[in-house]
């Protein structure tokens, strides 16, 4: 990113889709946070958010998702990070969610070194912290859409 823009701070669109089945949420962990969150990523110019969210989950695990319904729209503080690199972003999140996906579930990846389904009483201890308000969103059954 870095290479095209500078270190000026940033204003990104990400996109990411939690998938659910039978109750639980699918999380990835991260190799470059050493972290869990849902598979999403950043819009590429000319995407759609459902294109770019679906071009996430297939290349971070596999799968194939479909059906996407509007789950969350965040943005403001929460949505900032400064990257080991220099670049500040404020991203605006579009998360869907699904229940429908096909595929192999691949466990390992250049971003992510495993994938597994969590219930809502066993997440793991270190979640992504700019994506903690949508996993508890999602475990507290929240009405939908919500945005913040």
């Amino acid at each position: 990113m870095r290479k095209y823009i500078g270190q000026e701070t940033l204003l990104t669109v990400g996109c990411g889709v939690i998938i659910e089945d039978n109750g639980m949420i699918l999380l990835q962990h991260r190799t470059d946070e050493d972290n869990w969150c849902i598979p999403g990523g950043m819009m590429e110019i000319g995407e759609t958010f459902e294109e770019t969210a679906k071009r996430e989950v297939f290349e971070e695990t596999g799968l194939t998702v479909s059906h996407l319904e509007l789950f969350e729209i965040y943005s403001g503080e929460q949505c900032f990070v400064q990257y080991p690199n220099g670049d500040k972003v404020f991203s605006v999140q579009v998360i869907f969610i699904s229940k429908q996906y096909k595929g192999k579930l691949k466990q390992v990846d250049i971003e992510s070194s495993e994938h597994r389904f969590f219930g809502k009483a066993d997440f793991p201890v270190h979640i992504n912290p700019r994506q903690k308000a949508f996993i508890h969103d999602w475990a507290e059954g929240k009405e939908l859409p919500i945005i913040k």
